[in-house]
Formats: C-alpha cells, structure tokens, sequence
C-alpha cells in the first residue's frame, strides 16, 4: 500500500522523472501552460481523490479501461495516450496492463505525480509513464502528437470548455480519437453503479443539458465526427451512469490521398 511516508520520500524521484521526460524530447510548447502558483490545486485536494480512487471509485476503473481498449482497438496499438486530469493515475494503472501505449498523465495538480510514479513502478509499469504539468485550456503538447486522448470527471471543471476541447483536438493525431467525459462505462455493472452513487449522493447535473452542450462545443469547432455517448445499461432507472462524447481527426490529406491510389490501382 502506498503511504504519504513514501510519497514524500518519493517527490525526489518525480522531480528526477519530470526532467529526463524534458530532455528526451518533452512534447512541451515553450511556454508554462499552468501556474504553480495556484493555491487551489493543493496537496490536500489531491490526498481527497487519491483516497476516493482508492475507495468509492476504485471499481470503475477496470471496465471503463475495458471498454475505451475495446471500443478503439488499443489492445495491439502503440504510441502515445493522454489522460487529461488523470489525478492519482488510476486509469492509467489499468490502461497500462491493457495496452501497449506510453501513458501521460497530464494534470493541473502536481501533487498527484509523486503518488501517480509510485504506483506506477509498483505495478511494474514506471517505464511506460510520464507526467505533465499543464492545464486543458493550454495543453503542453505540440500539434498532433498523441494517438488517443482521453478523460473521466474532469471537463465540467474547465472554465472555457471551447477552447480546452480545441486543444485537445489540435494535440490529436491525424486520425486519433477522443473520448471524454463523467461517469461510468456501459459494462459496470448496476449493482455496482448503484452502491457509488449512494456513497456519492445525488449527481446534481442534467444529462441530456449537458449532451447539448458537448454537442454546441463540436459545432462550434467544427468537429463533424461525433457521437455522444449516455450509457443506460438494462435497470439503470433512477442510476445517473454519466455522460462522454467522443471525436475524431480526420486522416492527413495525404495519407487519405495514397490510400486512393492504392484503392485504384488495386481496380
């Protein structure tokens, strides 16, 4: 079990792992993307989610990693995956035991990152990790850089939520997807939905206000390839199982332009 003893023996490490992801190529723009500055992302609020990833939430991991494999064909795929505000890291944790990809877990709050790199390495996957500093309104990536992006109970925190899902359009890969959201996954099962939500209380937001909203944000960039996702599996009445949309970048003109060629010189 990981104690706050060895997360402060282990701020060392995260610093020293912080660096070497910068000097072997940091995918990160020139400028500071989010200021330490702010007393808000605290210590204390991230010891409060790191006890609920350990608690509450701790079954929804594993079957929303199931179904984000499943659903975008990772289990074989390599390259890069982002997991914006991933806080303690537990989706990654169970995405790293599913998939070939490096994961990033790029948070605002980097008192989560010296607890994310210890579980890491004690499940074996410190190799095939990073972490970033960065906020989702000005994400420190390049263009095109990540292979899939995705998120869980964050996006009703970003403050400009257009110009936090143009960034991560713009970080996309050219054919990349993403998939982002709040809630559960369509395979937890209800019994188990329902023992959250009661430890939870009431999730005081309207699902289908909210699906309006995510679909107002795709028409105003522009992003054409769409579906909004509301899971209601079978006896999830009065069971609030969350809301995800997800999107896609449309392939490089040139790759879509060889692929022609192929498809006609194959005729």
């Amino acid at each position: 079990m990981v104690s706050w003893d060895n997360i402060q023996l282990s701020r060392r490490f995260c610093i020293i792992a912080l660096t070497l992801l910068c000097s072997g190529g940091c995918p990160m723009w020139g400028k500071t993307s989010a200021s330490l500055s702010d007393e808000k992302y605290t210590r204390q609020s991230a010891v409060g989610m790191i006890k609920a990833s350990r608690g509450v939430l701790a079954p929804v991991y594993g079957p929303l990693a199931e179904q984000i494999v499943t659903d975008f064909d990772l289990d074989k795929k390599t390259g890069i995956g982002i997991d914006l505000g991933s806080g303690p890291g537990t989706l990654i944790i169970e995405l790293c035991k599913r998939t070939k990809l490096h994961w990033i877990n790029a948070d605002i709050n980097p008192h989560f990152f010296a607890y994310f790199f210890r579980s890491a390495e004690e499940h074996g996957f410190g190799h095939r990790v990073s972490a970033v500093f960065t906020d989702a309104h000005s994400l420190a990536f390049r263009d095109n850089y990540a292979d899939i992006i995705i998120s869980r109970g964050s996006f009703h925190f970003w403050k400009d939520k257009v110009k936090a899902f143009g960034e991560i359009y713009r970080v996309l890969k050219p054919g990349a997807a993403a998939y982002i959201g709040r809630g559960f996954s369509e395979n937890l099962p209800v019994e188990t939905a329902k023992k959250i939500r009661a430890q939870q209380g009431k999730m005081n937001y309207d699902v289908e206000k909210t699906a309006n909203q995510l679909r107002q944000i795709m028409i105003d960039l522009g992003i054409k390839n769409y579906y909004i996702r509301k899971p209601k599996p079978a006896g999830t009445e009065g069971v609030n199982y969350g809301i995800w949309v997800e999107f896609h970048k449309p392939e490089a003109k040139d790759k879509l332009s060889k692929q022609k060629n192929i498809s006609n010189a194959k005729e």
